[in-house]
């Protein structure tokens, strides 16, 4: 059997700087790296509810296994998992883009986990 060629690495022309394709920025808190400055900027919301008493704790990219009838689908892998004071648990999405491909997973998770309380931020 053949060996599939390596795939080619994309050059950078001297100078310029190599972008997500969304136009994201990843940024840093907390020695965390995050895929975009809105979900740097909830990530520091989060904390300053924890802070403040109303989160009780929060954790960053949960994965979601998606299954249908004993079949795995998909992992969806949802920004924040959020549990408050008062009980609940939120799972938070901060969406600046929305491809087809997140469009189909979110409808797969609520359709799948109707009770979550999927919170859509954007």
């Amino acid at each position: 059997m053949a060996k599939p060629y390596p795939k080619p690495v994309k050059q950078v022309k001297k100078g310029y700087v190599r972008r997500n394709k969304y136009n994201n920025k990843k940024q840093t808190y907390n020695g965390r790296s995050y895929d975009s400055i809105l979900e740097c900027k909830h990530a520091q919301e989060l904390d300053w509810l924890l802070k403040s008493g109303e989160v009780i704790k929060w954790e960053p990219q949960h994965k979601i296994s998606l299954d249908i009838n004993g079949v795995h689908i998909a992992n969806y892998f949802i920004d924040f998992k959020v549990w408050f004071k008062d009980g609940r648990i939120e799972f938070h999405e901060v969406k600046g883009m929305e491809t087809e491909v997140w469009k189909m997973k979110w409808k797969i998770t609520k359709a799948i986990f109707p009770d979550y309380n999927l919170v859509l931020l954007k």
